[in-house]
């Protein structure tokens, strides 16, 4: 799965850039210590809490989903988080004013937040003992970041049919959905994104009926109605 999503975020990266003035070692000669500070940071970060890793993925996909690898994501009052639990984004951003700090100590003004958005997700799934790739650099960072353009992004209550859909139209297909959507995760997810399908599917006021009977009870018990929405449940269960 790490294979799949190393060499599926290098295509996607590389699909929104090329023809943009981006390439591979771009800041060799004005900044060469740049993507050794992003690796270090992004390893420094995952040492202390290796949630880090999947956040910073999931980062990269919602930008390049979103307008286009253009770090817009970063803006202030950015609403671009859908499918994952705020947190999880939130030490991604940590990561991400680390790394652009360091860098602009030694080179100010030169390298800019969305090519680090880019690389430190690969550094993210190098650290995980996933493979490397080059990531073109040369971005330039965008100005704009609009709640509506969310909507291009699958959210977690949708139908595998309209997010199938959704990925599509960028030219992506089924396993990419899988990869992406799924395979960014850390091992876990919150009873908040799945407890409407336990006690009130569609405002129905009851489950979901495509669950399995004998099922729902261990669901309703790991995650009752009323209880801690932030709590985690292994994705195996």
């Amino acid at each position: 799965m790490v294979t799949i999503i190393a060499i599926l975020v290098l295509a996607v990266d590389v699909t929104m850039v090329l023809g943009k003035g981006t390439r591979v070692g771009l800041y060799s000669s004005t900044c060469p210590r740049a993507e050794t500070i992003v690796q270090s940071t992004v390893r420094s970060h995952f040492q202390s809490d290796p949630t880090v890793a999947p956040g910073l993925l999931r980062m990269h996909f919602h930008d390049c989903f979103v307008l286009g690898c253009n770090g817009s994501i970063l803006i202030d009052g950015a609403v671009t988080e859908k499918t994952a639990p705020p947190n999880t984004l939130l030490r991604g951003y940590e990561v991400i004013d680390d790394a652009k700090k360091q860098i602009e100590a030694i080179c100010p003004g030169l390298v800019s937040c969305a090519d680090i958005l880019a690389l430190a997700p690969r550094d993210s799934v190098l650290v995980t003992r996933g493979l490397i790739w080059s990531v073109p650099t040369g971005r330039r960072d965008g100005r704009v970041s609009r709640a509506a353009a969310t909507s291009d992004l699958p959210g977690f209550t949708e139908s595998v049919a309209s997010q199938k859909q959704k990925f599509a139209i960028k030219g992506l297909n089924a396993q990419d959905l899988v990869t992406l959507v799924g395979g960014h995760t850390i091992g876990t997810s919150a009873c908040q994104f799945f407890r409407y399908r336990l006690y009130n599917f569609n405002s129905t006021g009851g489950p979901d009926p495509s669950i399995d009977a004998s099922f729902l009870p261990q669901l309703r018990a790991l995650c009752p109605q009323n209880g801690d929405g932030s709590k985690r449940v292994a994705l195996d269960t």
